[in-house]
């Protein structure tokens, strides 16, 4: 092989080593940030739908179940036309509130007078279930913004069911550790037991 062929072979594998090391560190940003979970600008941050102390109906007692909403931008806001609502299909619409950049506003269940950090949705009873329930929060237009669950069957931000659902286990195998079942699960050759 001749001089110039020889650094011209050089040169290429060069050229081509660096378009595939561009190429890998251009498209590994665009790759992870596929894989993270999106955060809306405007998102449910906390919910205390048990009320400190027992439930007696009071407005003192059910102002004590709120959701607490922020902003996470820099910019403020508007949220008139959005709702909030709870699986039972109770929802508040929020009027001309305007939340500012970075601030949160807390949506109490009772009665109170609008502040710029709490709303009150003028409620006589407690709506969230201590149990389970799930906060949503819908912009103007009806689309989901956040969720927010709870308790039963709850679901993390990322739609991954959450490992602290009920910890019984619904199987019909006794201790024994083998595949017989009790007796209460042996059928009869018509299926019943």
């Amino acid at each position: 092989m001749s001089k110039s062929t020889s650094v011209n072979a050089r040169r290429l594998t060069a050229a081509a080593l660096s378009v595939g090391a561009l190429t890998a560190v251009l498209t590994a940003p665009a790759s992870a940030a596929e894989h993270r979970p999106h955060r809306p600008a405007v998102q449910i941050t906390d919910v205390q739908y048990n009320a400190p102390g027992p439930d007696t109906r009071d407005n003192r007692s059910v102002n004590g179940e709120w959701v607490r909403i922020t902003n996470t931008t820099r910019h403020a806001v508007n949220l008139r036309g959005w709702t909030l609502r709870n699986e039972a299909g109770q929802r508040y619409r929020f009027n001309n509130v305007r939340l500012a950049g970075r601030s949160s506003i807390h949506v109490h269940t009772g009665i109170g007078r609008d502040t710029r950090t709490r709303v009150f949705q003028d409620r006589r009873n407690h709506i969230w279930d201590n149990r389970s329930d799930t906060a949503t929060l819908r912009n103007d237009r009806g689309r989901v913004v956040d969720t927010e669950s709870w308790g039963r069957g709850r679901f993390d931000r990322d739609d991954r069911r959450d490992d602290r659902r009920d910890d019984r286990r619904d199987d019909r195998r006794d201790d024994r550790r083998d595949d017989r079942r009790d007796r209460d699960d042996r059928r009869d050759n018509r299926g019943r037991r």
